[in-house]
């Protein structure tokens, strides 16, 4: 059933790409954003019809009213299983979050969990792995590293048939067999991409220059930095200023550096960032406060994946950071129980894709986190076999 959802979502994701070369007639105006920039700023031409497209699209990811449209149906509780989380770091919001709801699940469904922190390099993630390995759980979760850098650990654990869930840990969700997880939990890349490039599209008509914060360390977040590129590319008037390959363990300490560069080589002609984490604005944010620059843009700064805590702040209060595409991390972390509890039982996996949603000051309503509804309900119905 999912796994049909995921190929319709993918679909249409395309078509949407696809869709933004052509003249959308009928756009309303859409919620209010921050201004686009005047004639003679970068861009100034424009791409009104891919604007068009792109404002429909946002429009449509920042509602807040939506069910729950993920499984109702599974096995019932398998009881006594452990977990171990393996963390790329725990510093990483996204990896912190998607524990924490991994955690809460396990409380539900009664069974145990450990997490162990990789500390962001490999061979502190390859210790971690081997660690958890030793420790013979029920299951293995890969929080956010590609498992192809483990690969001695991996043959380990399925060795030993421990079977491994991925958060974030290859570019695609759901079942992977080079690296073999049984499967990975993820919101599809190409939508995350689209959307937070559709959103500075549309914010600024098709007008923008713009910088891209990634870390090509991982592969998931180098393909959804160059999808947000390819995007942005089929704007005429978005002139990509740069690309600031950063990795995220090392971002409090080279950001801050790398911002006052770019506002030294392109001054006004920043009006837009996008960061592949949120917590790259976290640490942006000091610079850019040093260079006299609003809070609330420009550059106007879109987190293209988690939302944690502290980007919902920042949102809230305007301060150097305009919007964000969470994750669902809790979630994410109760599907991940989920999708072990099928594995325990013999079942196949779920194939839910959560969909894409944008957050920004005017639909946050003072929240930490996008927590979408229902789901808690749902997988407690399912652990209880109703």
């Amino acid at each position: 059933m999912y796994t049909d959802r995921t190929r319709r979502r993918r679909t249409s994701a395309a078509a949407l790409w696809a869709a933004a070369a052509v003249l959308a007639a009928g756009c309303g105006s859409g919620p209010a954003r921050p201004p686009a920039p005047s004639a003679g700023s970068p861009g100034a031409a424009g791409c009104p019809a891919v604007a068009a497209a792109a404002e429909r699209a946002v429009a449509r990811a920042e509602r807040t009213d939506l069910g729950w449209d993920g499984p109702t149906t599974g096995p019932a509780a398998v009881p006594g299983r452990t977990l171990v989380y393996v963390a790329q770091t725990m510093t990483n919001p996204g990896v912190a979050g998607a524990a924490e709801g991994v955690r809460e699940a396990a409380e539900a469904i009664g069974w145990k969990v450990r997490v162990i922190d990789g500390d962001g390099t490999p061979a502190g993630i390859q210790a971690a792995l081997s660690q958890a390995v030793t420790l013979r759980p029920s299951g293995i979760v890969i929080g956010g590293f590609d498992p192809r850098l483990t690969a001695q650990q991996t043959a380990r654990a399925a060795a030993a048939g421990i079977p491994l869930v991925g958060w974030h840990a290859v570019s695609a969700p759901g079942p992977s067999t080079a690296p073999r997880l049984f499967t990975n939990v993820t919101t599809e890349v190409e939508e995350v991409a689209r959307i937070s490039a559709d959103w500075v599209i549309a914010r600024s008509g098709g007008r923008a220059g713009v910088v891209v914060f990634t870390d090509d360390s991982i592969p998931f977040a180098r393909d959804k930095s160059e999808l947000i590129k390819e995007r942005l590319a089929g704007c005429p008037g978005v002139t990509l200023l740069a690309t600031e390959n950063i990795p995220i363990p090392d971002a409090s300490q080279r950001t801050p550096q790398r911002v006052s560069s770019l506002l030294s080589r392109f001054g006004d002609r920043w009006t837009d960032s996008v960061a592949i984490n949120d917590l790259y604005f976290a640490d942006a944010a000091p610079a850019l406060r040093a260079a006299g620059r609003p809070g609330q843009g420009p550059p106007y700064n879109i987190g293209a994946g988690d939302g944690d805590p502290s980007a919902f702040q920042r949102i809230e209060s305007r301060r150097y950071q305009a919007a964000t595409v969470p994750e669902p991390l809790n979630q994410q972390g109760w599907q991940i129980v989920d999708e072990f509890n099928r594995a325990f039982a013999g079942r196949p996996a779920s194939g839910y894709v959560a969909p894409v949603h944008v957050v920004t000051a005017a639909n946050s309503a003072g929240a930490t986190s996008w927590d979408p509804k229902g789901y808690r309900e749902a997988y407690r119905r399912i652990w209880a076999g109703r």
